[in-house]
Protein backbone atom coordinates (compact mmCIF):
# COMPACT_ATOMS: atom_id res chain seq x y z
CA UNK A 1 0.00 0.00 0.00
CA UNK A 2 1.39 3.43 -0.91
CA UNK A 3 1.14 6.44 1.34
CA UNK A 4 -1.82 7.70 -0.73
CA UNK A 5 -3.90 4.56 -0.28
CA UNK A 6 -6.32 4.19 2.57
CA UNK A 7 -7.55 0.83 3.83
CA UNK A 8 -11.19 0.21 3.02
CA UNK A 9 -13.79 -2.37 3.87
CA UNK A 10 -15.46 -3.59 7.01
CA UNK A 11 -12.22 -3.89 9.00
CA UNK A 12 -11.83 -0.10 9.06
CA UNK A 13 -13.94 1.68 11.62
CA UNK A 14 -13.75 5.34 12.47
CA UNK A 15 -15.37 6.83 15.53
CA UNK A 16 -17.34 9.98 14.87
CA UNK A 17 -15.15 13.04 15.28
CA UNK A 18 -17.88 15.02 17.04
CA UNK A 19 -19.39 13.79 20.29
CA UNK A 20 -23.11 13.29 19.88
CA UNK A 21 -25.55 15.04 22.19
CA UNK A 22 -26.52 11.61 23.49
CA UNK A 23 -22.89 10.97 24.55
CA UNK A 24 -22.57 14.32 26.32
CA UNK A 25 -26.09 14.05 27.82
CA UNK A 26 -27.04 17.74 27.97
CA UNK A 27 -30.11 16.74 30.01
CA UNK A 28 -27.90 15.69 32.95
CA UNK A 29 -26.46 18.32 35.30
CA UNK A 30 -22.68 18.63 35.66
CA UNK A 31 -22.51 17.44 39.27
CA UNK A 32 -24.46 14.26 38.44
CA UNK A 33 -22.25 13.65 35.40
CA UNK A 34 -19.15 14.13 37.55
CA UNK A 35 -20.53 11.82 40.25
CA UNK A 36 -21.27 9.13 37.67
CA UNK A 37 -17.77 9.68 36.28
CA UNK A 38 -16.25 9.09 39.72
CA UNK A 39 -18.38 5.98 40.16
CA UNK A 40 -17.19 4.73 36.78
CA UNK A 41 -13.59 5.58 37.63
CA UNK A 42 -13.88 3.62 40.87
CA UNK A 43 -15.26 0.65 38.92
CA UNK A 44 -12.37 0.88 36.46
CA UNK A 45 -9.93 0.84 39.40
CA UNK A 46 -11.73 -2.21 40.75
CA UNK A 47 -11.42 -3.87 37.32
CA UNK A 48 -7.67 -3.31 37.50
CA UNK A 49 -7.54 -4.69 41.05
CA UNK A 50 -9.47 -7.74 39.88
CA UNK A 51 -6.97 -8.21 37.07
CA UNK A 52 -4.14 -8.13 39.59
CA UNK A 53 -6.00 -10.69 41.66
CA UNK A 54 -6.21 -12.97 38.62
CA UNK A 55 -2.50 -12.40 38.01
CA UNK A 56 -1.82 -13.38 41.63
CA UNK A 57 -3.93 -16.52 41.10
CA UNK A 58 -2.20 -17.53 37.87
CA UNK A 59 1.33 -16.67 38.99
CA UNK A 60 0.93 -18.53 42.27
CA UNK A 61 -0.40 -21.59 40.45
CA UNK A 62 2.45 -21.42 37.95
CA UNK A 63 4.99 -21.16 40.78
CA UNK A 64 3.46 -24.22 42.43
CA UNK A 65 4.00 -26.25 39.24
CA UNK A 66 7.55 -24.88 38.93
CA UNK A 67 8.25 -26.33 42.36
CA UNK A 68 7.68 -29.81 40.91
CA UNK A 69 10.66 -29.27 38.62
CA UNK A 70 12.75 -27.84 41.47
CA UNK A 71 12.01 -30.93 43.57
CA UNK A 72 12.90 -33.20 40.66
CA UNK A 73 16.22 -31.41 40.15
CA UNK A 74 17.02 -31.41 43.87
CA UNK A 75 16.47 -35.18 43.92
CA UNK A 76 18.57 -35.66 40.77
CA UNK A 77 21.38 -33.73 42.46
CA UNK A 78 21.17 -36.00 45.50
CA UNK A 79 19.41 -33.56 47.83
CA UNK A 80 16.50 -35.69 49.00
CA UNK A 81 15.88 -33.91 52.30
CA UNK A 82 15.35 -30.40 50.83
CA UNK A 83 13.28 -31.95 48.03
CA UNK A 84 11.10 -33.72 50.60
CA UNK A 85 10.73 -30.49 52.61
CA UNK A 86 9.55 -28.50 49.58
CA UNK A 87 7.21 -31.34 48.59
CA UNK A 88 5.76 -31.78 52.05
CA UNK A 89 5.54 -28.16 53.20
CA UNK A 90 5.09 -25.97 50.14
CA UNK A 91 3.68 -27.72 47.07
CA UNK A 92 -0.10 -27.39 47.09
CA UNK A 93 -0.11 -25.31 50.26
CA UNK A 94 -3.07 -23.04 51.02
CA UNK A 95 -2.08 -19.42 50.38
CA UNK A 96 -4.39 -18.39 53.22
CA UNK A 97 -5.65 -20.87 55.81
CA UNK A 98 -8.23 -23.05 54.07
CA UNK A 99 -7.96 -21.22 50.74
CA UNK A 100 -6.26 -21.69 47.43
CA UNK A 101 -6.00 -18.70 45.14
CA UNK A 102 -9.05 -19.69 43.07
CA UNK A 103 -11.17 -19.49 46.22
CA UNK A 104 -9.90 -15.97 46.92
CA UNK A 105 -10.78 -14.93 43.36
CA UNK A 106 -14.23 -16.52 43.67
CA UNK A 107 -14.84 -14.86 47.03
CA UNK A 108 -13.86 -11.46 45.65
CA UNK A 109 -16.08 -11.90 42.62
CA UNK A 110 -19.07 -13.18 44.60
CA UNK A 111 -18.83 -10.83 47.57
CA UNK A 112 -17.53 -7.56 46.17
CA UNK A 113 -17.06 -7.37 42.41
CA UNK A 114 -20.56 -8.49 41.35
CA UNK A 115 -22.20 -6.12 43.81
CA UNK A 116 -20.01 -3.24 42.64
CA UNK A 117 -20.77 -3.80 38.94
CA UNK A 118 -24.47 -4.26 39.66
CA UNK A 119 -24.74 -1.09 41.75
CA UNK A 120 -22.80 0.95 39.17
CA UNK A 121 -25.11 -0.25 36.39
CA UNK A 122 -28.29 0.33 38.41
CA UNK A 123 -27.26 3.84 39.44
CA UNK A 124 -26.19 4.70 35.89
CA UNK A 125 -29.51 3.40 34.53
CA UNK A 126 -31.48 5.40 37.10
CA UNK A 127 -29.60 8.68 36.71
CA UNK A 128 -28.45 8.59 33.09
CA UNK A 129 -30.68 6.15 31.26
CA UNK A 130 -27.80 3.67 31.17
CA UNK A 131 -25.47 6.00 29.27
CA UNK A 132 -21.81 5.48 30.08
CA UNK A 133 -18.84 7.85 30.23
CA UNK A 134 -20.86 11.07 30.09
CA UNK A 135 -18.26 12.99 32.09
CA UNK A 136 -15.49 11.76 29.78
CA UNK A 137 -17.52 12.66 26.68
CA UNK A 138 -17.89 16.17 28.04
CA UNK A 139 -14.16 16.33 28.78
CA UNK A 140 -13.43 15.21 25.25
CA UNK A 141 -15.67 17.92 23.86
CA UNK A 142 -13.88 20.59 25.92
CA UNK A 143 -10.30 19.33 25.64
CA UNK A 144 -9.83 17.55 22.35
CA UNK A 145 -7.20 18.69 19.92
CA UNK A 146 -8.62 19.72 16.54
CA UNK A 147 -8.16 17.18 13.77
CA UNK A 148 -5.84 18.76 11.17
CA UNK A 149 -7.53 16.69 8.45
CA UNK A 150 -10.84 18.42 9.11
CA UNK A 151 -9.47 21.89 8.40
CA UNK A 152 -10.19 23.13 11.95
Amino acid sequence: MTHDERPTGPAVSQAPSEPSEDRTAPDIDDVTAEALGKLSEALETTERARGHLYSFHQLTGHADFQLDEAVKLLRAAGHAEPADTVSRELIGRDVLPGHWTFQIVEGYDDSYYRLFTDLERRIRERLAGGRRHIHEARLRERRRTPDPRSGE
